[in-house]
């Protein structure tokens, strides 16, 4: 039920994403800004979604917002991927933007996705409030969100001993977490509501995604990851696995989705999707 539900909204998002880029002209950066759009899980897309829905918001009404988030993670696959950060050959199985291209398409592209976010927030459908929601979402991407934790990630690579747990907690809760928490609170924001008990759920649920992550590093399948796997533990980086062992980071994602469930009870019935999703990112394969 909960993955023919995120299939209908990776198939709705992917038609908003693809009519939003279809007047643009014919050059290799918006090329490449169409083919790092393809494919992905589209949770983040799927929190907005429901988000709105928790607060009497309908899907079309909020599509731009999902589109949003989507075209930002892309932006930050495509830079993190680049050979100054982690340098990867493989995203999503197939080549990474700039071994398809070339660094500077990477880069151009990468940059205009970030852009092409906030001008998709912009949206009038969005209301009154979506000027809080471009706050949010660039508080969630720049220097407090995932740009502190790729920094942060950086610095580790060259730090004269590995990451403590509570320091790779900190660097993950904004690489991954931040921009999880803006999209499980979209609906909040865009409704005016109370986005606690909600900010206190993506929280949860954005480390046990990277703890499932890292656990997926050791355990899983290349070809169902679409990208290298046991990179960090060739590199000696800390994560998750390394710090806790392997049982252990599984009982604390477990732990956290079950915050996460907790976090949802004033919502009742209506926050099942929500649920589901988090039970998701610690049962996926990829």
């Amino acid at each position: 039920m909960f993955e023919e539900r995120l299939r209908r909204v990776q198939a709705k998002v992917q038609e908003a994403l693809d009519d939003a880029l279809a007047f643009h002209a014919d050059l290799p950066v918006i090329h490449a800004m169409r083919y790092a759009l393809q494919g992905g899980k589209r949770l983040r897309a799927l929190l907005v979604i429901e988000s709105a829905r928790l607060h009497g918001l309908h899907e079309p009404d909020v599509m731009p917002a999902a589109a949003a988030v989507e075209a930002l993670h892309a932006y930050s696959l495509i830079h993190d991927d680049l050979p100054a950060m982690d340098d990867d050959a493989l995203r999503r199985g197939q080549p990474t933007v700039h071994v398809k291209w070339d660094d500077a398409t990477a880069i151009l592209a990468g940059d205009a996705l970030q852009t092409f976010a906030f001008e998709l927030c912009c949206d009038p459908i969005l209301g009154a409030r979506r000027i809080e929601l471009v706050a949010a979402l660039a508080k969630a991407s720049g220097a407090e969100g995932m740009v502190l934790g790729q920094a942060l990630d950086i610095r580790a690579e060259t730090a004269p001993a590995p990451l403590t747990l509570d320091q790779i907690t900190t660097l993950q809760a904004a690489k991954t977490g931040a921009l999880i928490t803006f999209a499980a609170t979209s609906g909040a924001i865009l409704a005016g509501a109370d986005s606690r008990p909600l900010t206190t759920y993506a929280k949860a649920l954005g480390l046990a995604f990277q703890i499932a992550d890292d656990i997926l590093d050791v355990t899983g399948d290349p070809k169902k990851a679409g990208k290298k796997l046991g990179k960090d533990a060739a590199a000696g980086k800390a994560t998750f696995v390394s710090l806790l062992g392997l049982e252990a980071a599984k009982k604390r994602a477990a732990a956290l989705i079950q915050e996460a469930e907790a976090a949802l009870l004033p919502y009742g019935d209506r926050a099942n999707t929500l649920r589901d999703a988090a039970r998701f990112v610690i049962s996926r394969e990829m």
